[in-house]
């Protein structure tokens, strides 16, 4: 039942996402960064949580869930550190998944072939 609430969750994340490139005229960088900045108010407004509990990894995988983290992050660094945590929180949540996106994309890069046209 984890599984299916996880996939559930996360395809219909993904799927508004896509619906929007298909019909709207914003760019697909637009739709992501929005992504992460649902994540920071759902967060902010004490709704991301409960919806991450719920669904596991299909809400904390997605964008929006990056922007969930990084909105902890900063709530947990400026209770501990007062407002300079406001600078250092986010990145600091989130250093490890920003860290593998560089890592795997490092590798990919190295293993992959590129094509000219």
């Amino acid at each position: 039942m984890e599984y299916l609430k996880a996939f559930l969750a996360g395809g219909i994340i993904c799927a508004v996402a896509q619906i929007l490139i298909d019909l709207t005229k914003l760019t697909p960088a637009r739709i992501l960064t929005g992504c992460v900045v649902l994540g920071v108010v759902l967060s902010a407004l004490g709704l991301y949580k409960p919806f991450a509990e719920f669904a596991g990894a299909g809400a904390s995988v997605p964008l929006t869930g990056f922007g969930h983290v990084m909105a902890e992050g900063v709530k947990t660094a400026v209770t501990a550190k007062g407002a300079m945590g406001i600078l250092t929180g986010g990145l600091s949540a989130s250093a490890a998944g920003i860290t593998a996106a560089i890592v795997l994309g490092v590798i990919a890069a190295i293993l992959g072939k590129s094509r000219l046209k």
